[in-house]
């Protein structure tokens, strides 16, 4: 049985910070992309925060591709903080990670120049 997922959105300095918490699949969709796009409203840098995500199957991968891929049609960047050796290690297999930059904690994240 899949977690829901819980999405929020802060402002930190530059950056918004979407964190995302429970399962990442195709009933995730609408409320990442919502959160992602509210927050390009404000940033043009973002984080993926996984601190809270233990599940990533296919679907939840194609709805990061289709993030990077408007993230980078709108000229803004998309950083991922907190991704499982295992998800990184997914991340790279399917090329996220080419258009992305994975920090291994937030505080990273956050420090990474614009």
């Amino acid at each position: 049985m899949y977690q829901d997922v819980i999405v929020t959105v802060e402002k930190r300095g530059n950056k918004a910070v979407v964190n995302l918490e429970g399962d990442i699949t195709t009933f995730a969709e609408e409320s990442i992309t919502k959160a992602v796009q509210s927050a390009l409203s404000d940033c043009k840098s973002i984080v993926l925060n996984f601190e809270g995500v233990e599940y990533i199957n296919s679907s939840g991968i194609a709805i990061l591709i289709s993030l990077v891929t408007e993230m980078m049609k709108k000229g803004g960047k998309l950083l991922v903080a907190n991704l499982t050796p295992h998800y990184q290690k997914i991340f790279k297999m399917v090329g996220l990670s080419q258009y992305t930059t994975v920090f291994n904690n937030l505080e990273e994240a956050l420090a990474a120049q614009d």
